[in-house]
């Protein structure tokens, strides 16, 4: 099983041209969207998070459940869900502001267990640098690459929730020793100032780095260099596109039993590019539709 940590929220959307443009709200956050896109592929999936009992977290769940993703070990509590406004632009990439203050998620606590059978952990997000969650999100981070399980991390970079940036930096530094597989946008490597060298000599064993409709790179520890182009597609917007990118790496890596970090070294230039590949068509098929709206395994066929 892969167990998704980390938020979910709603995505308010608009509909139109405008700062008063009708707003319609879409179940997101970047954990709950690679949960969601997991569970869609056909991957064992659970989600561990905290979510509101309001109206928005009864319908984050049961989208969730519709995947077919376990949320027996989802928290609950009484305050209100995260909201994130979206602005989208011209090209279809959007930008947030966030309505975080005493909302459920950020009460998030550290679980006491995993599922038995968990294979890997992936982590990132709002869920990385809001206090006291976050703190919390990081012992699991710790704790689950000390007792040997894949983690994954694609810290997504909100820069409107990040109020001292060298802090934060530091912070993602320390994680690296607790990260097999790192994933991160082409803006995110900039933003950090790091280079992949640089963190696979911290800690991962794999660094992917999504380059928009340029397509996708991953660097190893042996120093190879892999790269696939984008997938051609009509972009409507591009939310959830890196989350489904998150999700299909991790769905293809489970399926070639490859959650670990000598089965990332060994995967070699073909698989690599396999993988990529089929990462490229997912994530060009949510793009290709309004909201985080991942695909469904049979709508990618073989891989």
């Amino acid at each position: 099983m892969i167990v998704v940590a980390g938020e979910a929220l709603i995505d308010l959307v608009p509909q139109g041209a405008g700062a008063l443009a009708a707003l319609r709200p879409a179940l997101g956050g970047g954990p709950y969207n690679t949960a969601l896109a997991l569970g869609r592929l056909g991957s064992p999936t659970a989600f561990c998070s905290r979510t509101s009992y309001d109206a928005f977290g009864e319908a984050l769940l049961d989208g969730l459940r519709k995947a077919g993703v376990d949320v027996s070990h989802v928290q609950r509590g009484p305050e209100p869900t995260t909201l994130a406004v979206a602005t989208v632009d011209g090209h279809g990439s959007a930008a947030y502001s966030f309505y975080v203050e005493g909302t459920a998620d950020r009460l998030f606590t550290e679980p006491d267990r995993l599922p038995p059978t968990t294979r890997a952990v992936s982590f990132g997000t709002c869920s990385l640098v809001l206090e006291p969650g976050a703190g919390a999100y990081e012992r699991l981070m710790r704790r689950t690459a000390e007792q040997g399980v894949f983690t994954a991390l694609d810290p997504n970079i909100r820069t409107g929730l990040i109020p001292d940036a060298d802090a934060y930096r530091a912070r993602f530094a320390g994680w690296l020793p607790s990260v097999t597989l790192l994933k991160l946008s082409e803006e995110d490597a900039r933003w950090l100032g790091g280079t992949p060298r640089e963190w696979l000599a911290a800690g991962p064993s794999a660094v992917v780095i999504t380059r928009g409709g340029d397509g996708l790179t991953v660097h190893t520890r042996d120093g190879a260099e892999h790269s696939v182009p984008g997938e051609p597609v009509d972009v409507v917007d591009t939310i959830g596109a890196g989350d489904t990118v998150n999700a299909a790496l991790l769905h293809g890596l489970a399926a070639w039993d490859a959650l670990s970090p000598e089965a990332l070294t060994a995967l070699g230039p073909e698989r690599w590019t396999r993988l990529l590949r089929f990462a490229a068509r997912a994530a060009a098929i949510t793009c290709s539709r309004a909201g985080a709206e991942p695909p469904y395994a049979p709508e990618l066929g073989e891989w």
